[in-house]
């Protein structure tokens, strides 16, 4: 164990808490621009949901992009190109029921993580959707979903 960590677990909660304040601290700051751009590629993550049109996703996702969800009890991982065979060019004929929120958004640097909701009415979904600025913009670059089936 580090020397400065026991220490700081030795002398309790509060000065624990300062050295994780501390380490925050040292984390690279984002700009209001990075946090727009990275916000914007969620945003166009959702807006393909809405419209069922490939184009706002081929525009949000990285080249790379990779999706994970467990799938009774299996591991089910996407690439950017199975994810996009999946979207049919139109809205769901639900759409009018369905609600999407981005909850969180955290960006240091030139990465961060956004946690979206997608509230339809057979599932509510999480999904934590990690975003990252590379050639100049911001791309999410990973999808983690939660669904839960109703």
């Amino acid at each position: 164990m580090k020397t400065w960590f026991r220490r700081a677990v030795g002398l309790g909660g509060v000065t624990l808490g300062g050295v994780l304040a501390g380490g925050l601290a040292l984390a690279a700051p984002s700009t209001s621009e990075d946090e727009a751009g990275a916000r914007r590629a969620v945003e166009l993550y959702l807006q393909g949901h809405v419209t069922g049109q490939v184009a706002p996703f081929q525009e949000a996702f990285h080249d790379e992009m990779k999706m994970y969800l467990n799938r009774d009890g299996a591991l089910v991982r996407k690439t950017k190109a199975e994810y996009l065979e999946g979207v049919n060019g139109k809205p769901a004929p639900d759409e009018t029921r369905r609600k999407r929120r981005i909850v969180q958004l955290d960006v240091t640097g030139d990465v961060g993580v956004a946690k979206v909701e997608l509230d339809y009415p057979n599932a509510f979904m999480t999904d934590y959707l990690t975003v990252i600025k590379t050639g100049g913009s911001w791309k999410i670059i990973g999808k983690v979903v939660h669904i839960q089936k109703r």
